[in-house]
């Protein structure tokens, strides 16, 4: 059903458990997971031009990396992962990554906001819910789950 898998890293500890899922449903459907995170740099297009854009962007590009370094670290061996830093509005790069000829299922971590916090902060997953072509698997974790998880070992699967 599945060939490939997609992703969205941000390396926040609410992916992690998206992942889980993401291997499991990889080995049922022999499927590779594809891991990308998306480098908004439209959100840095009002620094003023003496700032080291430069830096900022080799950051950004580092803190990218190291995302996608640990998804494939942490994935178990019978599982393909291949990575990716892109560039770009992250849900507007998700959904075109996500598309029956490239990757046929999305799985997401969310914040689970609600209220005044997801109105004002918005929710990248919600846009690619509303806009992928494809299946988006949404796994939510509470603050007090993400608390939990940081004291024992990561991503112990199987």
């Amino acid at each position: 059903m599945y060939d490939c898998i997609l992703v969205p890293t941000d390396g926040s500890p609410e992916v992690e458990r998206a992942l889980e899922y993401a291997f499991d449903l990889a080995r049922a459907h022999d499927a590779r997971i594809r891991a990308i995170y998306v480098v908004n740099v439209a959100s840095y297009g009002g620094l003023p031009m003496e700032t080291a854009w430069e830096g900022i962007s080799d950051a950004l590009y580092e803190e990218g990396q190291a995302a996608v370094d640990r998804v494939e670290e942490f994935a178990p061996e019978d599982v393909e992962v291949e990575t990716a830093v892109l560039e770009g509005t992250p849900s507007r790069v998700i959904v075109e990554e996500a598309s029956p000829e490239r990757c046929q299922l999305v799985v997401m971590g969310t914040h689970g906001r609600a209220g005044i916090d997801r109105l004002l902060l918005g929710s990248v997953t919600e846009r690619v819910v509303r806009k992928s072509s494809v299946p988006v698997l949404t796994i939510q974790v509470s603050p007090d789950e993400v608390e939990k998880r940081r004291d024992k070992p990561r991503l112990a699967t199987n």
